[in-house]
C-alpha cells in the first residue's frame, strides 16, 4: 500500500517531488521511501530526475495502455452486440489471454441455458475454450511448447484434450479453418466457436470471441455457419480497434 501511495503521489503532484517531500507527504521515515522508491525504479514504475525528483516510469504506460485497450474492446463488443440480431440469440463471449488461462471481460447470455453461466472475471485454460484455442493458434509451436512446458492442465471433462500434441493438431485445424471449435471441452453437451481479434498490424491476439451453442442443436451446416459468423464478427471488432 505504501508503493501504491507514493505513486499515486508523484502522479497526482505537477511538480517533480524529491525524497524528503514524498516522505514528508506521506509520513513515512525517508529510509523507508528510499527502499521503496528504489524498487519502483528497478520495475520501471518511476524514474529519478538528476536533481533528485521523481516521476512515473514507462511501465505504468504499459498498463495504462492495456487497460485503455481492453475498455475499448468491451466498449467495442457491446456496441456489436446491440447491432446484431443474430449475436442477441446467441450466448457470446469475450476473452483475454493471460499465459495459458482465458480471462472473461465482457459475456452475454442466450435464452437457451447451457448448463454453465459465463460470468465476468471467470477464468479458465485457454487449452480447452474456444477463445483460448482462437488465441493460441496466432502463435508458434515453440512458443506453445515453452508455454506448456509442464504439460496441460487438469481437464475439465472427458473431452478435454489430452496432450499438447494434440493440442497443436488442433491449432493447426483452427488455423486452417480460420475458427477453433471447442466440442464439449469445457462443458460436456455445450459446443463453441472461436475466432481471434488481432492488433493493429494484424499479428497479433488482443482478444478472443465465442459463440456457445447446446450440442444437441447442431448439425454440420449449422456449426459451419456458426464459425463462419464468429470469423465475420471477430473481423469487425478487429477492424474497429485498429487492425488494417
Amino acid at each position: 500500500m505504501r508503493a501504491h501511495a507514493i505513486l499515486d503521489l508523484v502522479a497526482l503532484t505537477p511538480s517533480s517531488l524529491g525524497l524528503a517531500q514524498i516522505a514528508r507527504h506521506l509520513a513515512l521515515p525517508k529510509s523507508t521511501v528510499h527502499g521503496l522508491c528504489n524498487t519502483l525504479i528497478a520495475l520501471g514504475l518511476l524514474e529519478r530526475h538528476a536533481a533528485g525528483g521523481f516521476s512515473l516510469g514507462g511501465h505504468v504506460m504499459t498498463w495504462a495502455n492495456a487497460f485503455v485497450a481492453r475498455s475499448d474492446m468491451v466498449g467495442e463488443f457491446s456496441r456489436l452486440w446491440e447491432e446484431s440480431a443474430e449475436l442477441q440469440a446467441q450466448t457470446i463471449t469475450l476473452s483475454t489471454l493471460e499465459g495459458a488461462v482465458v480471462t472473461y471481460i465482457a459475456c452475454r447470455d442466450g435464452a437457451d441455458p447451457l448448463g454453465i453461466t459465463f460470468r465476468i472475471g471467470m477464468r479458465l485454460p485457454a487449452a480447452y475454450t474456444a477463445t483460448g484455442k482462437a488465441m493460441l493458434s496466432t502463435l508458434g509451436d515453440s512458443a506453445l511448447r515453452d508455454l506448456y512446458a509442464d504439460g496441460l492442465p487438469e481437464p475439465l471433462t472427458g473431452h478435454s484434450v489430452a496432450s499438447l500434441d494434440r493440442l497443436l493438431v488442433e491449432l493447426q485445424e483452427t488455423r486452417a479453418r480460420g475458427y477453433s471449435i471447442d466440442a464439449g471441452q469445457v462443458r460436456e453437451g455445450m459446443t463453441c466457436f472461436g475466432a481471434a481479434i488481432c492488433n493493429f498490424s494484424g499479428d497479433r491476439a488482443i482478444g478472443g470471441i465465442a459463440i456457445s451453442v447446446r450440442s444437441s442443436e447442431l448439425c454440420e451446416d449449422r456449426g459451419i455457419a456458426l464459425g463462419r459468423s464468429i470469423v465475420h464478427y471477430a473481423t469487425i471488432l478487429s477492424r474497429r480497434l485498429g487492425a488494417g
